[in-house]
């Protein structure tokens, strides 16, 4: 298997991070991760559109380059050298600042690595494997600007993926220094009471999700549900009919249960076809 550094094509197995790499030493990085299913990046001008975003918010200098046709090409170069073009696949693009020792940067351009593991299912499929959730209270999302960025430092996620781990939980849910809602360790939550769908807001620390503006999107054109991004309280979780998560590798995940709570899939179900359709053929 090949990466793609800078534009080389190199065996994964060679040595590109240094010790003086910013992303490694200081989280000064931001990634994106994306779907490729039959010939084509899902959603990819929304993926780059958040990756421009994401650098800009963390002051990097944008390289002339770095347009939405040059990225593309580099990770579809990529696919093709691994022998990957006829299999789902997941590719992550890491972009970082340039090596420097200390806290302030040395200069802000920057480097970036594109990476590809192949995946099992080309389309969104729903499991109907049991998923427990619990909420994760060790540590909080900081509600602000940073908190919608893909940065390479994801403490808050690792230290909850190790908990749920631990006590045999598929997920977690993460919570604000206000105690509300703001999503889950890999994705969006949605909380589901009768036809409307409620979602954290991004100033509730809310991962700003493919996924999840894709589907808000898709659910605007019909008369189905009512979506609304509102502040959510843990307490409100149990009283729901259904709870899922959304993530642009998985699509939508159900949680099947919190706590004391069991939950249907009903609604997920009948979601799954929209998203599906809408990452076929895009937005009508």
């Amino acid at each position: 298997m090949k990466i793609n550094y800078n534009g080389t094509l190199l065996p994964q197995e060679e040595r590109v991070i240094t010790n003086n790499n910013r992303a490694f030493k200081y989280g000064d990085g931001v990634f994106d991760t994306s779907k490729y299913v039959q010939g084509k990046l899902l959603f990819w001008e929304e993926h780059y559109l958040r990756l421009m975003a994401g650098m800009r918010i963390l002051r990097m200098q944008i390289p002339m380059s770095f347009s939405m046709e040059f990225l593309e090409e580099g990770m579809l170069k990529l696919i093709a050298e691994n022998n990957l073009e006829s299999s789902a696949v997941r590719v992550q693009i890491t972009v970082f600042r340039k090596d420097s020792q200390l806290y302030t940067p040395t200069t802000n351009t920057v480097d970036y690595l594109i990476e590809t593991t192949p995946l099992t299912t080309p389309f969104y499929t729903l499991s109907e494997a049991p998923y427990e959730v619990e909420l994760f209270k060790d540590f909080y999302v900081q509600a602000d600007l940073l908190a919608t960025v893909k940065h390479t430092n994801r403490m808050v996620n690792t230290l909850g993926s190790i908990f749920a781990e631990e006590n045999d939980y598929q997920n977690c849910i993460l919570l604000n220094y206000n105690k509300s809602v703001a999503g889950a360790l890999d994705g969006n939550l949605f909380v589901v009471e009768g036809n409307t769908l409620r979602t954290p807001p991004l100033t509730d620390g809310a991962m700003n999700g493919i996924t999840r503006k894709m589907l808000i999107k898709a659910l605007a054109k019909v008369p189905d549900y009512k979506v609304v991004e509102a502040s959510i309280s843990p307490f409100e979780l149990q009283k729901a009919d259904e709870l899922f998560i959304t993530n642009t590798i998985v699509g939508i995940q159900p949680i099947t249960q919190y706590r004391k709570k069991t939950y249907t899939r009903e609604v997920a179900k009948n979601l799954l076809g929209k998203l599906n359709t809408v990452a076929r053929f895009g937005m009508a």
